[in-house]
């Protein structure tokens, strides 16, 4: 089955944010923000600003009437800055005009005076100065302080990983519209409706039952519209709130990436130890998130890297602390893998210094240490592993030990190219780890005429989740998808919704779909039954026509769906679902987090230009844990998606802040992300297809995350063909793995 929106796609008619047809008197907002990274505000002067033709009004906050808090988790980010900024990009002052360039030229006139305060851009010196979102967190297995002794080979080392802009093509916006009776409907681009509906109430001192979100679907999200598109949502309904006239603000896109958050970038410590096995013994790692100025979803970020700070491999002895330090840089967000990636790459990277100094493959250090069923992660739960299945058939398919071989050939005979090649084996788990958020509700209507309506809490944002509601309703009814429409994902519709996040969208809404279905279609068996004076149990829809003990009926759908109206019985169910067995103890930081894990390997080979630094990405061969795929098409996608842009974050994508934490890479001319040319050569995905039961809906596992940390593979490749022509180099290791870094490394301490 295709994705249903890709016929509106090509041509053009998929209503994004900035399609809506606009309301006649519609405002106009621009954001003015601070051009200082920290500084108390002395004086703020909006007169020469209010004066600017077609101005209308210039909201401060004095105008806010409820609080002055956008904070999520924690309450420790304002809407617009009040005495103090604290990142530059800080919304100030907010002006509303008739038109978009009105609102923008009298954002150029208002002065601000700002007596600056110290500057801090590195996590490390946040945490030496106590400057900490939340406290610290230790996850801990076994006991790493006995466990060294047993080690025959110990390395010690740091990391560095930058962080990445999310560059959805839809930029952050929303639309918001007065309603009667002081209620607002608000169109926003935001993966978190009820997170969007809930601040706004908090802002504007009004109960959520008088704002509505609608999201039709995103332009793309990646986990940077979970939280930060509140903001622009909750900015368009003050104004609008008090102007009782539609807002709308749409950010340019040189905006959005100065004002907006992250990727966190992590700075981290590392220890390992091993024993002449290659088993790993012991593992120590110190993770320094940096956060930026409020904690958004910093916090469950750095738990996430905790979680999988040992990635796809079984240690007994285990000590992983994390910091989330707060520094004067937007506050960082989620982003595809929310600090799983992150944690990955610190072990990927001690198992691969510990690989160069024994002068053996990585390769042998991973396979050896792989996950089993049954083995502890350190955070109590105990794996159902699919790793070394994957590996086995990565091995089996693409012949991991011949395309070693193959590299080491060309290295040989070739002097100005040398190839690298890396294996990365990933294992992600697939929840909210906030357990209160592992629920959704799906409301299904069918209509007399036997077409049916689905709303949940799926936001689309490009990775099918749509497509995969309408066929949990068409598999279970037994009907043609044709006849089954989704409806945009609205908190009137569905209340009190999870954000559309962690990989888990698909199973909540589409398990809650399931069982609204399957109760509306109990019902409709039970009907027929009486129609055709038989037992319920000898009754089935298959194809759209009720069969009686195997027989077809001349009782179709359509013709049911009347009758079950007529026998005044219900055709609407509004189902709750929650997996079962989910727990967590922070208190022990022990439990059960997790319905289940993605595994999966992949193969990669680059081919690095040794005179320029440039590099080419080969081919990236992956065997991935689909479990049982309910859309290959869909799941394909996300999976070659999501390697190109794990790549991109792991070589070419970096971010750079200056030491006054100005954004200098803050435009497509000076951040650069994979484009056709940069995109590997090759990207093959060969499916790991298990019977076993998992919590997956119809045993489809999750697939918008995981695939995301194979391009960490991409990084060590690269490395490996960096060693290959210049083995006495220094490479820290220090991602993004740029053309500028190869080119270092390539010719630094020749002898």
């Amino acid at each position: 089955m295709k994705n249903i929106d890709s016929y509106t796609h090509v041509r053009g008619e998929s209503v994004y944010l900035d399609d809506i047809p606009l309301q006649a008197g519609t405002l106009f907002a621009a954001l003015f923000d601070s051009p200082i990274a920290h500084g108390k505000i002395k004086s703020l002067n909006i007169s020469e600003a209010s004066m600017m033709p077609e101005v209308v009004k210039i909201f401060t906050t004095r105008d806010i009437p409820g609080e002055n808090q956008i904070g999520g988790i924690i309450k420790d980010e304002e809407l617009l800055a009040d005495t103090q900024v604290h990142f530059c990009g800080m919304p100030v002052a907010l002006v509303i005009a008739n038109t978009d360039a009105a609102a923008k030229a009298a954002v150029k006139k208002i002065k601000m005076e700002v007596e600056s305060l110290e500057i801090i851009t590195d996590p490390r010196v946040a945490k030496e100065k106590g400057e900490l979102i939340i406290p610290p967190r230790t996850f801990q297995l076994g006991d790493t302080v006995s466990a060294w002794k047993n080690c025959d080979y110990i390395f010690e080392g740091r990391t560095e990983t930058n962080g990445q802009e999310h560059l959805y093509i839809e930029t952050q916006g929303a639309y918001v519209l007065p309603q009667e009776n002081g209620a607002l409907k608000v169109f926003s681009s935001t993966q978190g409706p009820t997170a969007v509906q809930r601040t706004i109430a908090g802002v504007l001192g009004i109960a959520m039952n008088k704002v509505e979100v609608d999201t039709t679907r995103l332009g793309g999200g990646f986990g940077g519209k979970e939280d930060q598109a509140t903001a622009w949502a909750v900015l368009c309904a003050l104004a609008a709130h008090d102007l009782k006239r539609p807002v709308k603000y749409s950010l340019h896109r040189m905006e959005d990436m100065r004002m907006t958050g992250k990727r966190h970038p992590y700075s981290s410590d590392f220890k390992i130890g091993l024993n002449k096995d290659l088993k790993i013994i012991a593992y120590e790692a110190t993770f320094y998130q940096n956060a930026g100025a409020a904690a958004d979803l910093s916090p469950a970020v750095m738990e996430r890297t905790l979680f999988h700070c040992t990635n796809t491999y079984f240690i007994p002895n285990v000590k992983a602390t994390a910091y989330s330090c707060r520094t004067h840089l937007p506050p960082n967000t989620a982003f595809r893998g929310f600090g799983g990636p992150q944690g990955m790459f610190v072990i990927e990277a001690a198992i691969a210094k510990a690989a160069e100094h024994l002068k053996i493959s990585a390769t042998e250090i991973q396979q050896k240490n792989l996950l089993k069923s049954g083995d502890e992660f350190p955070y109590g739960q105990l794996a159902e592993s699919e790793a070394n299945e994957c590996w086995n058939k990565a091995e089996a398919d693409f012949q991991i030990s011949k395309m070693q071989q193959d590299v080491a050939d060309f290295n040989t005979s070739n002097t100005l190219f040398k190839k690298g090649i890396a294996v990365m084996p990933i294992c992600f788990g697939i929840s909210f780890t906030k357990t209160f958020m592992n629920q959704a509700r799906s409301l299904v209507n069918v209509y007399t005429d036997g077409s049916v309506n689905i709303s949940t809490a799926a936001v689309e944002m490009g990775q099918g989740v749509n497509t995969k509601m309408l066929q949990v309703a068409a598999k279970i009814f037994s009907i043609s998808p044709g006849n089954i429409k989704v409806n945009s994902t609205n908190t009137y519709r569905i209340a009190n919704t999870s954000p559309t996040a962690a990989s888990a969208a698909a199973d909540l809404n589409g398990k809650a779909t399931a069982l609204a279905c399957e109760a509306i279609l109990q019902r409709m068996k039970q009907v027929a039954a009486a129609e055709l004076k038989t037992s319920v149990d000898d009754i089935k829809i298959k194809d759209g026509f009720v069969y009686s003990n195997e027989s077809k009926t001349e009782l179709s759908w359509e013709k049911l769906a009347m009758l079950t109206h007529v026998n005044k019985i219900s055709l609407s169910e509004l189902a709750h679902y929650t997996p079962p067995g989910i727990y967590f103890d922070a208190t022990i930081e022990k439990g059960h987090p997790f319905s289940y894990h993605v595994y999966g390997t992949s193969v990669i080979t680059v081919t690095v230009d040794c005179l320029r630094g440039t590099y080419e990405i080969d081919a990236v061969k992956v065997v991935h844990d689909f479990g049982q795929s309910m859309n290959k098409m869909v799941d394909i996608g996300q999976c070659e998606g999501g390697i190109v842009q794990g790549i991109g974050w792991m070589t070419m994508e970096e971010l750079v802040y200056d030491k006054e934490g100005k954004l200098r890479s803050n435009a497509l001319s000076t951040y650069k992300v994979p484009d056709v040319y940069a995109a590997p050569k090759e990207i093959m995905v060969e499916a790991l297809e298990t019977q076993k039961e998992n919590a997956a809906i119809f045993q489809s596992k999750a697939v918008g995350e995981p695939p995301l940390m194979y391009g960490i593979g991409a990084y060590f490749a690269i490395r490996n063909a960096v060693l290959a022509f210049n083995p006495t180099a220094h490479l820290p290791f220090d991602a993004p793995m740029t053309p500028e870094k190869v080119l270092m490394g390539l010719h630094a301490q020749i002898e």
